[in-house]
């Protein structure tokens, strides 16, 4: 399995270094695309339409992101792969991480968003945001900083946060009443 990881990953980031335009782009989605969509989620706090639905589904994704990087914690108490530019598998085109490679807090967190909006029934914002998670995966791969498998490991966890939170934080709920109905 390893093999065939080290694989894709090279193959995605082949043309690192080589592509200018491509390589500044994939280091501007890499570096802040997660700070962009963190704040697409928070300015939706105001929107007046469906406006206590909204504000149930973006504390969720919130939620969602927290539980997910935890989770992503509790795995690297167990789980200690190195970076694949360590391993000479990649070329890096950003600053080195000082942790270990899997999973991936970006796909972690990305996901977990794009997956509560979409288990929300929240569709279009949903579909957004899944989008733009898989870009953000690929372009973690493509600056060097992450194999594919640490994307897709990260992706999972970020998936399950927002399935817990789906099942256990619940619309209309006391505490839902309560942080909904700030501002």
């Amino acid at each position: 399995m390893f093999t065939f990881d080290a694989m894709i990953t090279r193959f995605v980031n082949a043309p690192a270094g080589q592509k200018p335009f491509l390589d500044q782009i994939a280091v501007l989605v890499s570096e802040f695309s997660l700070p962009v969509l963190v704040a697409l989620v928070a300015v939706q706090w105001w929107r007046q339409a469906e406006r206590l639905f909204v504000r149930h589904v973006l504390v969720a994704s919130g939620l969602s992101f927290f539980l997910g990087l935890g989770l992503n914690h509790l795995v690297l108490l167990f789980v200690h792969r190195i970076r694949p530019y360590d391993a000479g598998v990649s070329h890096l085109l950003i600053a080195p991480s000082a942790d270990w490679s899997m999973p991936s807090d970006h796909a972690t967190a990305s996901m977990a968003i794009a997956a509560t909006f979409l288990v929300n029934r929240m569709y279009g914002k949903g579909l957004f945001f899944l989008a733009a998670s898989m870009i953000l995966m690929f372009s973690r791969v493509y600056v060097g900083i992450h194999y594919a498998g640490d994307v897709l490991a990260g992706a999972l966890t970020g998936l399950l946060a927002a399935l817990l939170v789906w099942k256990l934080y619940r619309e209309g709920s006391r505490i839902d009443r309560m942080i909904t109905g700030i501002f």
